[in-house]
């Protein structure tokens, strides 16, 4: 971790705001707190942190909304710390464009190793690129600066579906088990988090398939894993 790297904390709870800035500031952080939901978008406008720790009930503007803001406008990593810890409000979470999400109660530690994987993600892929990339004339990956395009149209790709396409596409006609997908794109301490998985599968596929239901590139090997199933003759090394 390097030192005095900036986590902007959003929470309208003031005492557990107090907390995790003592306590990430002990670590080595620059933390900037904001209390509300306005407030936390002006500072992440000024600030540019390097990662946003994000609640979603805050009675000015809630934690959804703040999130696809953010997304919209930045790449930076963001956990979402909140009570609303069902499975809908995870994977509604994801489709939004969180990295992680963490339901309250949470030990501090386990907080932290999340905010330092994350960290370390965003600044070192450990995805091995093998090939340069994948074009069919239908399809094209071009895995040296992330571009996707379907029929000659731009796809956008979050971050983290573009890491995982480009795991999915450098490893072409391999199998990927769950937790290797999980351990590249995500990080180590990610390798039982299959839920996070599937989510990301579903709305990659709903991205570059013409029917996801019965996909074309991005395959299933039930009980294993996915792989990427283009023609090999149009995988370029």
């Amino acid at each position: 971790m390097d030192v005095n790297e900036t986590i902007l904390v959003i929470d309208d709870d003031s005492g557990l705001l107090r907390l995790l800035q003592l306590g990430l500031e002990r670590d080595g952080f620059s933390v900037i707190t904001a209390a509300g939901g306005k407030e936390g978008l002006r500072d992440a406008y000024q600030f540019r942190p390097d990662l946003v720790v994000l609640d979603v009930m805050m009675p000015d503007m809630d934690g959804w909304t703040i999130c696809r803001r953010l997304r919209e406008m930045s790449d930076t990593p963001i956990i979402m710390l909140t009570a609303m810890g069902s499975e809908r409000d995870v994977l509604r979470g994801l489709i939004l464009g969180a990295d992680d999400y963490i339901a309250k109660p949470c030990s501090f530690d386990e907080l932290k190793a999340r905010i330092r994987a994350l960290l370390r993600r965003a600044k070192s892929p450990a995805i091995p690129v093998w090939r340069t990339g994948y074009d069919d004339g239908k399809l094209m990956v071009d895995l040296s600066t992330g571009s996707v395009s379907r029929q000659g149209s731009p796809v956008h790709l979050t971050p983290t579906e573009s890491r995982l396409l480009k795991c999915l596409v450098s490893q072409a006609g391999q199998v990927i088990s769950h937790k290797e997908l999980l351990t590249q794109v995500w990080g180590p301490e990610y390798g039982d988090e299959v839920g996070y998985l599937s989510v990301y599968i579903h709305y990659l596929r709903e991205k570059i398939e013409d029917d996801p239901a019965n996909p074309e590139y991005v395959r299933t090997r039930w009980g294993t894993g996915y792989y990427f199933a283009g023609d090999g003759n149009r995988v370029t090394a």
